[in-house]
């Protein structure tokens, strides 16, 4: 499993313009049952996406998917982690 920490590196009237096509991509991945839960960061500095991929390799390419990623709007700091504790109804996601 994975987590996405996004920072912005551009401002936020910036973000704002991919903003639609960000969560047009974040919703091919929920279909793909790729994301688990994602969200903006408060203060508004950036987002954090949670995914469980089979690897780096595929954690990546959906990575270089996200249009906020094509076009320099967020730094990405991805972190790897294994669950080995969790709510019942999170197992489906491990």
């Amino acid at each position: 499993m994975f987590i996405a920490n996004l920072t912005y590196v551009k401002p936020l009237l910036e973000v704002e313009k991919y903003l639609e096509e960000h969560i047009a991509f974040l919703d091919r991945h929920y279909k793909a049952g790729k994301f688990v839960c994602s969200g903006r960061k408060n203060p508004r500095t950036g987002g954090v996406i949670l995914f469980n991929s089979k690897d780096e390799a595929e954690m990546e390419e959906i990575i270089s998917q996200d249009p906020f990623n094509i076009n320099g709007i967020a730094n990405y700091e991805i972190i790897e982690f294994y669950p080995t504790k969790y709510a019942p109804e999170f197992k489906r996601f491990i």
